[in-house]
């Protein structure tokens, strides 16, 4: 069996809203092995995002255990998440994220510019993402010349561009018509085949479908 990548135990996460304390995350675990692709299922409010933002180090437990890699994340400090958000972790977004000033290079060229992992072979690199996504043809483009289809490509390039070892995905067809949307699964398929370790959140059966293993969550723990 593979090497475990993302291995999460009894995790809690709560927020202050008010006067009241709202319970997210109620004593989660979730192992992950490299390669795999996995999606998280569950209806809105039942804290897919909140387990996302955690593994992705954008937020920290209340308690629990995090390792990525083997390493405690909990024990990271700030500019080691951040070291790890930018050499570890692709983000996929329903809303795309791009910047809409620059071209699908220079937004695939982002993570570099916020890494120290800038060398010579990161143009490299840059085109041979936005090649795998099939937008070689639309390099130059601007996101409002482009499809929402091609937009979210876009999007998947700049997260596998600096090769991490774990994409995030976040709804990522929530924004796509039917048949966009599974050209978009098709390809976490295609990336996932040749190694690529995919965490997807949905609320859709359907989407979820395509993952090789679902896990449900509802209201903040795994059923």
């Amino acid at each position: 069996m593979a090497a475990r990548l993302v291995d999460l135990t009894n995790v809690f996460k709560s927020y202050t809203v008010g006067p009241s304390t709202v319970s997210v995350l109620k004593n989660v675990d979730l192992s992950v092995a490299r390669g795999e692709f996995v999606a998280v299922m569950g209806p809105s409010g039942s804290g897919k995002s909140t387990l996302l933002h955690i593994l992705g180090c954008l937020d920290r437990p209340d308690s629990g255990r995090y390792f990525l890699d083997r390493r405690n994340m909990l024990n990271a400090t700030d500019s080691e998440l951040s070291r790890t958000r930018a050499h570890q972790i692709g983000f996929v977004f329903q809303t795309f994220n791009l910047i809409h000033n620059l071209d699908v290079y220079e937004n695939v060229e982002l993570p570099f510019l916020y890494s120290a992992r800038q060398n010579g072979s990161s143009e490299s690199r840059i085109k041979a993402a936005i090649g795998q996504v099939g937008l070689t043809g639309r390099i130059t483009h601007k996101p409002f010349q482009l499809s929402g289809g091609e937009m979210q490509r876009a999007a998947i390039a700049r997260a596998v561009a600096v090769d991490p070892k774990l994409i995030l995905a976040d709804e990522p067809t929530g924004n796509l018509d039917a048949a966009t949307g599974r050209e978009i699964l098709n390809l976490f398929q295609a990336l996932n085949e040749k190694g690529a370790t995919i965490i997807m959140v949905t609320h859709n059966q359907s989407v979820a479908a395509y993952a090789r293993r679902v896990m449900n969550l509802n209201d903040g723990r795994f059923e």
